[in-house]
Parts: structure tokens; sequence; C-alpha cells
């Protein structure tokens, strides 16, 4: 029993290790732009005084509030961008990820990805996979916290995210 025990805390920890570094890897990579925003920024980012009048911020810093983890990777590089698929689809399948839309425009891919909270639209974890068409950059996306779907749209908009209108799309077509 303890052998048993002993397995399973072993393969949850490893898990929730493989989650924290699975992206990791492409932070610091020439040929890769890399944002990344921890649960502090997103702190100190929600204690900005804003005008009480001005619905989006307030419905932005109420977001932020409940977001932990951004990081976003960008790049053109064709190896780096077999990389991030190949990447991208192993952690899809050890985290337990469900597939939220996919969208084919053009010769662009988009796989969004979500790991749901309590209600339909809470999220816990949130994926996109952009491949770029010719001259369009690859984008992966990973956005964790325990935030509401609907909610997405205000933080593409106020922080300008690569991909940000395919997670609008996203967020509208899920209520």
């Amino acid at each position: 029993m303890k052998t048993i025990f002993l397995t399973l805390v072993f393969a949850l920890f490893t898990q929730l290790f493989y989650a924290q570094n699975a992206f990791d890897k492409f932070d610091g990579q020439d040929d890769v732009t890399s944002v990344i925003v921890n649960k502090k920024m997103f702190d100190l980012m929600s204690k900005v005084k804003v005008d009480a009048s001005d619905k989006e911020t307030q419905q932005y810093i109420n977001l932020i509030k409940k977001l932990d983890y951004l990081k976003v990777f960008t790049t053109k590089n064709p190896k780096v961008e077999a990389d991030m698929k190949a990447t991208a689809d192993r952690y899809i399948k050890t985290a337990g990820l469900e597939e939220l839309m996919r969208i084919n425009d053009s010769g662009k891919n988009v796989k969004i990805m979500v790991k749901s909270g309590a209600t339909d639209t809470q999220i816990k974890e949130l994926l996109m996979y952009v491949e770029g068409a010719k001259n369009d950059d690859t984008v992966l996306l990973s956005l964790t916290g325990n935030f509401d779907l609907n909610e997405i749209s205000v933080l593409t908009d106020k922080m300008q995210l690569p991909g940000g209108s395919d997670l609008k799309k996203a967020s509208k077509g899920k209520k």
C-alpha cells in the first residue's frame, strides 16, 4: 500500500514540475521572443489606481488578480517552430487539457486548449498554439490561474498579446 501511495505522489509531483518547466527551454533562445509575467507582477499590476467609472479597466484589474502565470513565446525559425509544436503536443497529452477550439485560416493553424475549473467557463489553464503561415510568427501562449473564459478578451485588448484576436474568438465562442 505504501508503494502505491509513494508512486502516486511521485507521479503527481513530476506532473506539476513538468507543467511549470515544459516551455521554459524557449526562454532566452536565439530567434525566440518571450514574455513571462508571474504572480508577483500580476499582483503589482492589480494595485494600480484606476478610474472607477472605466468599466473595461476595472474588468482588466479584476482579471489579473486571478492570474498566476503568463508565458508567451514567438518565433519564425523553422527548427524552433518544430520544437515548439512537439513540446506543445507532448504537454497537451500529459496535462489533461481539452480542446476548446481549432481554427485554420489562410495557412495559419490555431489550437486553443484548456483545463476547466468548477464551471463550464471557469479555466485553470489555457494553452494556445498558433502555427504561423508563411511570414507570420508561430506563437505558444500558456496562461494559468483561476479565471473566466469570458474575461480573456479584456486581457488581449490591454496587453496586446500575439494571437489575441484568436483568443477573443474563443472567449466569444464558449458562453
